[in-house]
């Protein structure tokens, strides 16, 4: 896939989220992976609905997954080193409250929801060193 491919996927799923905050209905870290995997040409499953933390817990457990990270695995998704993420490729964060935090790719940026902000989705800077891990999705 190309960059250009890849930061057009990027931009868009951007586009979708940067007004929207965290909400565990409809805009979470789950919702933008799918969207961006969608954009980048993947068919993920659709997401259960889902009201809140336990819900989706619960959602997760039902669907086999233990972690997010066994979702993207699960997909099929080659795992990365982070230094070999490229524009528009998925990683993971520690969150909060036992969650980990989706995370993609904006070159040199990661794209996330940022715990202090009630805003939508923020370019993250100085996060790379936190990745636990990272998944190609070209």
């Amino acid at each position: 896939m190309s960059l250009i491919t890849r930061r057009d996927a990027t931009q868009k799923t951007f586009d979708k989220y940067r007004s929207r905050p965290f909400d565990w209905n409809g805009a979470t870290c789950i919702h933008l992976a799918r969207t961006q995997l969608r954009n980048m040409g993947h068919k993920p499953p659709r997401i259960p609905a889902f009201r809140s933390a336990i819900g989706a817990k619960r959602a997760m457990k039902d669907a086999g997954y233990a972690t997010i990270a066994d979702i993207f695995d699960g997909l099929g998704l080659p795992r990365i080193a982070p230094a070999r993420m490229k524009v528009g490729d998925i990683a993971i964060l520690p969150g909060e409250d036992g969650w980990d935090a989706v995370v993609i790719s904006a070159g040199g940026k990661l794209l996330g929801w940022h715990g202090a902000s009630e805003d939508g989705l923020q370019p993250i800077g100085e996060a790379v060193a936190q990745i636990t891990g990272a998944w190609d999705c070209g």
